[in-house]
């Protein structure tokens, strides 16, 4: 316990926003960036697919959809993506965005 044997009036407002926050690393790893920032080998849930509905609708056959994890497996244009055992390939088109959180090694 941070605050044991303390009274309220010692303990800093720095210590106290410091419980709130998650530590830097971990706040890094919760914000969305595109799939193309990704490095071979990295791996991210996906965050959000925008687009035309039909190119959307094309990469959820693949299984391609919000909360899925996948790898990066060869990063580029067009992209290698391993998900759930399978490799897919594709090309960025214009008006289609994917974007990632990044998982850290271990989770």
């Amino acid at each position: 316990m941070p605050f044991a044997g303390k009274l309220p009036s010692e303990v800093s407002i720095r210590s106290a926003v410091a419980l709130l926050l998650p530590p830097a690393h971990l706040a890094m790893h919760n914000r969305p960036i595109p799939l193309g920032q990704l490095r071979t080998g990295q791996t991210a849930r996906i965050s959000r697919i925008h687009g035309l509905p039909d190119h959307v609708h094309r990469l959820e056959e693949f299984g391609l959809r919000g909360g899925i994890c996948i790898e990066m497996f060869r990063p580029g244009n067009p992209c290698i993506i391993r998900i759930a055992g399978s490799k897919i390939c594709f090309r960025a088109e214009d008006g289609l965005s994917i974007s990632v959180v990044p998982v850290p090694r271990g989770d």
